[in-house]
């Protein structure tokens, strides 16, 4: 078990092993979760969760919608394709 020490500002350092093996570098943002036992550090998420009805619709208009007889016809050439080049 390693430790570390309370500064007067307030910093803890988390030891060099520890961010290594969680590879965790300078200027990473850290969640400070209060467990009621002590206090969790996860590393914040780039972006917030969003779930489907959020971004439902976002590709609308993208792409253009095929027909069964069209992906049949893609997925047949892509596979001639394959086999050819198999090497």
């Amino acid at each position: 078990m390693e430790t570390t020490r309370l500064s007067s500002k307030g910093q803890v350092i988390i030891p060099k092993a520890f961010r290594s093996t969680h590879h965790w570098e300078p200027g990473l943002e850290l969640m400070v979760i209060d467990t009621g036992d002590g206090l969790l550090l996860k590393p914040k998420a780039p972006f917030a969760p969003s779930d489907l009805a959020t971004v439902q619709g976002m590709f609308k208009g993208k792409v253009a919608a095929r027909t069964d007889d069209e992906i049949k016809a893609a997925l047949a050439k892509d596979l001639r394709r394959k086999w050819r080049d198999r090497g």
